[in-house]
């Protein structure tokens, strides 16, 4: 049982995870957490603006 629970807490922690970076991503933010004007693949990583 005490597995079940603790597979069921990291599935919920990847999950907040993943929903964070879709939300990051939709809003345009960078999902490095950096400025981008000091990054090699800055060119590629805002190709649609």
């Amino acid at each position: 049982m005490g597995n079940v629970i603790a597979i069921v807490i990291i599935l919920l922690v990847v999950g907040c995870c993943i929903a964070s970076i879709v939300k990051n991503k939709k809003s345009g933010k960078s999902s490095c957490g950096c400025g981008c004007e000091s990054c090699a693949m800055s060119g590629a990583c805002h190709t649609g603006k």
